[in-house]
């Protein structure tokens, strides 16, 4: 009993006291290698099992360690992943006796699972053949991982052989990379596989072994301009296009349809050792498709992509309506078709026919919309009408027709003259322009001209020196829009003297004079 106060006492002074973290962590077990080697993480600490019960400790024992006071006996950076210890209460002495049990040992975390490993390496395709190297060329993966990528593994295989063997002893960034030191007249298997700290990828690998051999030209499709946009035919028509391309030594040609080999009893195809011909005789609406043109060698390939469309008349417009008339116009509307004939349609021709001619006209030729209005119609009439669809390749073969008729009504109308006031219009005789004196040579003829009006229309009378001039050959009078003229033919000096034109209505009378002169020896 003497002993063990004393060893109390000792703990208890503050010159001989431990510290009491060295003596937890001494007492802790020690760490499971599985656990470490898993996460790379230092391991949590654990508790110290109750020790076993000694009969009467000597002065040399180690006293039991009391509770650990407040954050003895966390570490000081603690894993990230693993919450701080609590925090104890202080310690307290221990009672006298046996000393007491310590906690039972904490069991490690589950391991957390690993980051997400990157996806396959894409569009892996062979870029170049040589007698003894490959070169190969692929895209980045479209997921590389929580950690990041680390850099790309290639591997061969020959074929006929299962065994792999990496030909890059480290990662690498590159997206091309060339394989060397292989037999000519090998065929290998290729894959490349992304790698990052959470793990390795799925590989991507070739479809085709790879024949190791010189190439003395690269494959290459050089397709004809006009073949670059949709080439269009029409049902029935022959499909024929030549496709040329190059490569050494003779590259293999590959055809497809939506990733599968074409009909030989339908389309014929014809390889040279420059180009290579596709031929339809009769081509129908289901040829209508991209084909995929391949030329390769050895694994170097070139692809092209040929784009056809059949086409046909479209079928007729659906749900012709005659919405309304009204006066000269009727007004349609109809719905687009159901079969567009493998094209666009451009448009809509609306034709019209009377009733008693019985014969369609065209009113309206390349209508974008799905209604019209039809006007200039005649009165009285009554019409039908019909709409054709068109597209790229004509009108459709058929119309829709109207199941109702317009009648264009007669609308009555009552003339009413224009009432206008009436004006008296009665006048005298009135000269607007007088006779003017007038010398003429002898033999010459000679004309004399006035103006007069008046209502009624007056009568004109000549005279020469105050003698009416009767019906004379010599002389000849002329009335017309109030201009009156007189012409005397071929003057001699006996024909000089004073003429005067005498006007004469109901309601007055007017005269003007002149003088004529005939110069001339008698």
């Amino acid at each position: 009993q003497t002993g063990r106060r004393d060893l109390w006492s000792e703990a208890e002074t503050p010159k001989q006291s431990r510290d009491p973290r060295a003596e937890t962590l001494k007492h802790r077990l020690p760490q499971p290698p599985s656990f470490a080697a898993m996460t790379g993480k230092t391991a949590p600490p654990a508790t110290d099992p109750a020790p076993k019960k000694k009969p009467v400790p000597t002065p040399k024992e180690e006293p039991a360690p009391a509770p650990a006071a407040e954050g003895s006996t966390a570490p000081e950076h603690p894993p990230a992943d693993e919450p701080a210890p609590v925090p104890t209460a202080e310690a307290t002495p221990a009672p006298e006796g046996p000393p007491a049990p310590s906690a039972e040992p904490q069991a490690p975390k589950p391991e957390k699972p690993s980051a997400e490993t990157p996806s396959s390496p894409l569009s892996l395709a062979v870029e170049e053949v040589s007698k003894d190297s490959v070169t190969l060329t692929w895209k980045a993966p479209e997921k590389t991982g929580r950690p990041g990528l680390d850099g790309y593994v290639v591997e061969i295989c020959k074929d006929g052989s299962t065994d792999w063997t990496a030909v890059n002893k480290e990662p690498f960034l590159s997206t091309r990379y060339t394989v060397q030191d292989l037999s000519s007249g090998d065929k290998i298997h290729v894959r490349v596989k992304a790698v990052s700290a959470s793990g390795a990828s799925v590989p991507a690998t070739l479809e085709q072994p790879v024949l190791i051999r010189e190439i003395l030209q690269l494959p290459r499709i050089r397709m004809p301009r006009h073949l670059r946009q949709t080439y269009v035919r029409r049902v029935g028509e022959a499909v024929n296009m030549m496709i040329p391309f190059q490569g050494k030594p003779q590259p293999e040609v590959i055809w497809t349809k939506g990733d599968q080999p074409l009909d030989t009893s339908h389309i014929n195809i014809r390889n040279t050792e420059k180009d290579t011909i596709f031929y339809i005789r009769k081509a129908q609406r289901s040829d209508s498709g991209k084909y995929e043109l391949t030329v390769r060698i050895n694994g170097a390939e070139d692809k092209a992509i040929l784009d056809i469309r059949v086409i046909e008349p479209p079928g007729p417009p659906q749900n012709l309506k005659l919405v309304d008339v009204w006066g000269f116009n009727v007004a349609l509307e109809w719905t687009p078709p159901l079969d567009n004939g493998n094209s666009e349609i451009k448009g809509y021709t609306v034709q019209k026919s009377d009733k008693k001619s019985g014969k369609w006209f065209t009113a309206l030729e390349r209508c974008t919309r799905t209604s019209c209005t039809i006007s200039d119609l005649i009165i009285g009439n009554t019409y039908s009408f019909q709409v054709f669809a068109e597209n790229a390749c004509g009108l459709s073969e058929k119309a829709a027709v109207t199941s109702a008729v317009a009648h264009i009504k007669k609308t009555k109308t009552t003339y009413q003259p224009e009432k206008i006031p009436q004006r008296d219009m009665m006048e005298p005789p009135k000269f607007t322009q007088p006779l003017t004196d007038r010398t003429t040579t002898r033999g010459y003829s000679t004309h004399l001209f006035c103006c007069v009006r008046g209502f009624p229309q007056p009568k004109i009378i000549w005279m020469k020196n105050q003698m009416e001039i009767r019906e004379d050959p010599k002389y000849i009078a002329m009335t017309e829009q109030g201009v009156c003229s007189l012409e005397i033919r071929k003057p001699n000096p006996f024909d000089a003297g004073i003429y005067t034109c005498k006007a004469v209505n109901p309601l007055g009378e007017a005269s003007v004079d002149c003088k004529l002169d005939v110069k001339g020896k008698i």
